[in-house]
């Protein structure tokens, strides 16, 4: 079925995303799901992606009756080459095509370097950089083939900075040294793939999101208030604050964008 987009869209501007389809890998998850709600309100008809179908399933109809878009609840294994091939080829055969891919999954292990297995370490990496690459080459060759295509890899500050010690302290939390290897090589992947197919009618950028803890994390008042202080806004971020750059980077009002990766941190990296 090919689609053109829902009616409770978004007038017509530069960031407008009607009729174009969009899949988001952890797209239910907590920064997921205001990143695939932010791409419905705008009008696009987006294929939420993810381990969890029934999660996945209740987002897609929530969605659908707020915003009168398309959209679709998919199982994806995004450690699993053949899931990712079978539910991208079933995301073609439904909607006719794929416009824009956000790579926003992850999963990873704990420990320290000193003491991390070398199985801890390659299951951070594979669940950072891997996945975004067995994602992006399945999403390639069906995008290739129409010259038209746009890759949104989720990234993060700890690709660009180095985790400070002392915000963690006595807090409990780290962060382990194979999230932020991972996350920098989506950076370097982003470019490649802006570079090598940019020719191709292929665009690829990246958001490095800064500190946007989840509700449990937020518990530890002590660690949310270490990470508040290193923030030149002075507060940790929400889920929201991530949608409006995935919607500009998702739109036309970035078609001369790509090869970059912009910071969403509440000015963590600017010092």
């Amino acid at each position: 079925m090919h689609v053109d987009g829902g009616t409770k869209m978004c007038e017509s501007n530069m960031f407008n995303l009607s009729g174009k389809v969009i899949i988001v890998t952890g797209g239910s998850g907590y920064l997921g799901a205001s990143i695939s709600e932010g791409l419905a309100k705008h009008g696009a008809n987006v294929v939420i992606a993810s381990r969890n179908r029934e999660k996945n399933d209740k987002l897609a109809k929530k969605l659908m009756d707020k915003y009168g878009v398309l959209c679709y609840g998919a199982h994806l294994d995004v450690s699993d080459e053949n899931s990712i091939k079978s539910t991208f080829n079933d995301i073609v055969h439904h909607f006719g095509k794929i416009d824009v891919l956000v790579n926003n999954a992850y999963y990873g292990s704990s420990g320290k370097v000193e003491t991390m297995s070398d199985e801890s370490w390659k299951i951070g990496i594979d669940g950072s950089i891997n996945n975004v690459f067995r994602c992006t080459k399945e999403a390639l060759l069906h995008m290739l083939p129409r010259k038209k295509g746009n890759i949104i890899n989720i990234s993060s500050m700890y690709g660009v900075v180095s985790p400070n010690p002392s915000i963690y302290g006595t807090t409990g939390f780290d962060n382990p040294p194979n999230y932020g290897a991972g996350k920098a090589a989506i950076i370097q992947f982003t470019r490649y793939i802006a570079c090598h197919y940019g020719l191709k009618g292929i665009r690829a950028n990246a958001v490095s999101p800064g500190p946007f803890p989840n509700k449990n994390v937020q518990k530890n008042k002590e660690f949310i208030k270490k990470l508040s202080e290193k923030t030149a806004l002075g507060r940790i971020g929400t889920p929201k604050e991530l949608q409006g750059i995935i919607v500009f980077l998702a739109s036309e009002a970035s078609s001369y964008i790509t090869g970059q990766n912009i910071c969403v941190d509440g000015g963590w990296t600017a010092w």
